[in-house]
């Protein structure tokens, strides 16, 4: 059966009985807490401060920032009711505003959680790598390629000040993806010729915009469907998907050409300017020694439409196989057949465990340049389609789009002409 895409809502939920019990345990280790705090305080960064509770009992959520008080509110209360004195925040500790971010990085928390919309992510993460903060920062981490510069630049001075940095890109976290992705590097698949991506699900939530708002605010608590804000769905959830073509086959692609459009979410005022179906080819250059052989392809296909057939996986074809991945499933079939039949522990869970685990031990882990690459990848897809262009990786690296504002006022209103399909031309 194909992954249910609602799997997230429910794995949250799972997670929340280990608290009482992680308190027990916190009680005898005598351990430092490691001290979290959250930026963004919408349903994912609930969710990753539950995941980071979950994760090891010797850690505290001690700070909360959000734009928007009522979200930042609601988070407070979940947390205190979930997880206790463990996730007990302090009104002083409590910042709300476009600026509550700096406040929050000026406490002594030893990890943030970056969780607001993806557009806003580059300045978080750079101002957190100059804050000195061990970080955890959902996916993708950029909108545009500007944003992705930064990132990479960041990610530098992250590692000379060894910084630990872990992204959410849960499949990474997983034993099934980790074992199938270990055989399929040793060449259990002989060489790699091609890949498919699949996700293709209904539609997802969005916030009607109210009168006794601005602009600005309707656009930020509706972010999904504005590009400058969550990079189009493509670049939000499908980088999932990405990420695994990448990581399976251990480098970038240099091409992406493609389609897309919008057919079913065509009301602007509900699903403001984004695509609701992408299909892309990429093009991964030959691997190092296998120049002969030519270039590889990836299939990417991605849609958010109501009453269309569901799929979330992953495919590789190799000359001596097919590698078929799940979340939580792996199978390989022709001349080295396998099937994962280890554990299968919360991938949510685990990458924070991950994190909390290198900070404990003095191990550097850095994952800013691995996701921001996913990342890129996928906005290339979406310049592909939105211009009708093939796209390479340089064009796409130095693109001079910018989606993202450099300051965001309640009384701006930054919507972005790129997201109508040939109005930026490549630079």
């Amino acid at each position: 059966m194909p992954f249910d895409p609602t799997r997230r809502a429910a794995v949250a939920a799972a997670v929340l009985s280990p608290f009482a019990i992680s308190s027990l345990l916190h009680a005898r280790s005598g351990a430092k807490d490691l001290k979290v705090g959250v930026i963004g305080c919408g349903g994912r960064g609930t969710g990753a401060a539950l995941d980071s509770l979950a994760a090891n009992p010797d850690v505290r959520v001690t700070a909360l920032a959000d734009a928007f008080k009522d979200r930042l509110e609601a988070c407070r209360s979940n947390l205190e009711r979930e997880a206790g004195e463990r996730a007990t925040v302090a009104p002083s500790a409590c910042f709300d505003g476009f600026d509550a971010y700096k406040k929050l990085l000026a406490t002594d928390v030893d990890i943030v959680v970056l969780s607001t919309p993806p557009g806003f992510r580059p300045i978080h993460f750079a101002a957190a790598v100059d804050a000195g903060k061990n970080i955890f920062m959902e996916k993708p981490c950029a909108v545009d390629a500007a944003g992705i510069r930064l990132i990479m630049e960041k990610a530098k001075i992250a590692d000379e000040k060894k910084l630990c940095v872990v992204a959410g890109t849960q499949r990474r976290s997983q034993g099934s993806y980790i074992a199938a992705m270990e055989r399929l590097h040793r060449g259990d698949l002989g060489r790699l010729v091609a890949a498919r991506c699949y996700w293709n699900q209904g539609g997802l939530w969005h916030n009607e915009p109210r009168a006794d708002r601005t602009d600005v605010e309707n656009q930020v608590r509706n972010w999904l469907y504005h590009a400058w804000l969550s990079g189009d769905h493509i670049v939000e959830q499908h980088v999932h998907q990405l990420d695994v073509m990448n990581w399976g086959f251990q480098r970038h692609p240099s091409l992406a050409r493609g389609v897309g459009g919008r057919q079913a979410r065509t009301d602007p005022t509900k699903f403001g300017h984004i695509f609701d179906h992408f299909a892309i080819e990429y093009v991964y250059p030959p691997k190092a020694g296998d120049e002969a052989f030519g270039e590889a392809f990836a299939l990417s296909m991605c849609r958010q439409q109501d009453g269309t057939a569901p799929r979330v996986e992953e495919t590789f074809t190799g000359t001596d196989g097919v590698a078929l991945l799940r979340p939580g499933f792996a199978e390989f079939t022709g001349g080295k057949r396998w099937k994962y039949d280890g554990p299968n522990t919360n991938p949510y869970v685990d990458e924070h465990k991950r994190l909390q685990e290198a900070i404990r031990s003095g191990t550097h882990v850095n994952e800013a340049v691995q996701v921001a690459e996913s990342t890129l990848t996928a906005i290339m897809g979406r310049m592909a389609a939105y211009t009708g262009q093939d796209v390479t990786w340089e064009q796409a690296l130095n693109s001079e789009e910018r989606l993202m504002p450099d300051a965001i006022e309640l009384g701006e209103k930054p919507v972005a002409p790129v997201a109508i399909p040939g109005q930026t031309p490549l630079k």
